[in-house]
Formats: structure tokens, sequence, C-alpha cells
């Protein structure tokens, strides 16, 4: 087993964890989660328009269609009035952006939204990897803090995390981390992260299945490991360490 800090290395006092391919097999996210939110997009903004939420998301996805336009990008076309034509624009707009698995915010606020829906109709139940509960318990009986880190708003993390299989999972979850920290790929959204905490980065453990993301926390300062939850994938080398389930960290 690994352990959680190597020797020559700082006390590890926070685990951040991402969460597709991580803590949640990326399965449920790509087809279950991102399924629904495609699926009733359209019919949720014509039956959630009063929703000062929805509002809001529905003004992000407008403002983010004017810098894809500028940016030449040739988004589909966004009519303003009358309102029901408006709404119409920003399905057809929130598909396109999720065809390109975009990160924009307006849309991950309008997906936790749906998805939050989902679950509370039972329709959805959050999923995680059954060696996640355990790795939680452990940690928390050493005292570390557990934190999530994921593109998917904290509203949609936190309605994944509470209704798993397991249970409600969430009590033991310190601090959920979205987009608005920054992009996953950026150092400086790591050390937001940490300032945030109150802790200096190399007291954080990093999971995430991503090496992008893990050499953006490495730049950061934090502490990295790669996580490989295929049995069948071919580790190609690097500055990480690598680990195939979350028990392999003691």
């Amino acid at each position: 087993m690994c352990p959680l800090t190597p020797s020559e290395s700082p006390a590890i006092k926070i685990i951040l964890l991402d969460i597709e391919g991580t803590t949640t097999p990326v399965d449920f996210v790509f087809r279950t989660l991102f399924g629904y939110a495609r699926n009733n997009l359209s019919v949720f903004l014509h039956k959630a328009l009063d929703m000062p939420e929805v509002r809001a998301c529905i003004a992000g996805l407008k403002a983010q269609h004017t810098v894809d336009e500028e940016d030449g990008k040739a988004p589909p076309e966004w009519r303003v009035a009358p309102p029901e034509l408006e709404i119409d624009s920003a399905a057809r707009y929130g598909l396109w952006l999720m065809d390109r698995d975009s990160k924009a915010g307006a849309l991950k606020s309008l997906q936790g939204l749906i998805w939050q829906e989902g679950y509370r109709s039972g329709t959805l139940r959050g999923e995680v990897y059954p060696d996640v509960p355990p790795a939680f318990d452990r940690w928390r009986r050493k005292g570390l803090e557990i934190s999530i880190y994921s593109s998917g708003s904290t509203l949609a993390q936190r309605m994944l995390f509470s209704s798993t299989e397991f249970g409600d999972l969430t009590p033991n979850i310190k601090s959920f981390f979205d987009a608005r920290a920054g992009a996953k790929r950026s150092s400086e959204s790591y050390d937001k992260i940490a300032l945030v905490s109150g802790s200096p980065t190399n007291q954080f453990l990093f999971l995430s299945d991503t090496v992008e993301e893990l050499d953006a926390a490495r730049s950061a300062g934090m502490q990295t490991a790669l996580v490989v939850r295929s049995p069948n994938a071919v580790i190609a080398p690097t500055q990480h360490r690598t680990i195939k389930s979350l028990d392999d960290l003691d």
C-alpha cells in the first residue's frame, strides 16, 4: 500500500478528490447524468422558467453565446423574442455546448438544477466505487479533511454524494469546489482552493484520473496520485504516484 505521505513530503491534512473516474465511474457521469440532462433540458427550461436560478442560467448562457459568436465558433442562432423562442434558443445552445463538453458555468449550473430534480424524484441515484465509503471512514478516523473538486456544480456534487447506495456520504466531506475555483488544468485554481481551505498547498493530496489536472495541482505545490481504475489500462510514465484503488492509500 502507498502511504498517504511519503517520508520526504509534508504531512497531508486534506484529501482533495476529483469525481469522474476517481470516486465515480465515468460511465455514470457521461451516460446517466449527461444523458438525463440532455433528454430533459428543453422540458425543464419551459416548466421551470419562473425559478430565479433558471432565469440566471439563461442569462449566463446568453452571455456565453455572445462570447462564442465573437470568437467565431458559430453557435446556433439565439433569438430573444418572443420569450418562447428565447427558451428554445437556450435549449439548442445548451445542447450545442454539451456536444462540445463545455465547462461553461451557466451550463454546469443548469445541469445541476436538472439533476437535482432527477435526484429528488428518485430517477437518479448517485454512484461511487465500493472503495469510496470505507476510504472516507478511514481518512476521517485519521483526522484528515475530505474535499471534492469537479467541473460539475457544487449542487450536483452534493446531490450525487448524498444519494448513493451506501447512504449519504456528504457528512464526511468538508468542502465542495467547482468551476468557480477555476479550470482544473490551471495551477491557480489549486492555489485558490488552498487559500479558501486555510491550509498550504503542500498539505493537500489531490487524487484524479487525469494527468493534466495532477500536473497543475503539483505545480501549485500539492501532493498528487493518479487513479487508474481500469485493470487493463496501459500506464505511461508519470511523475505522479499511481493507485488502482483508494485502498492502495493507507
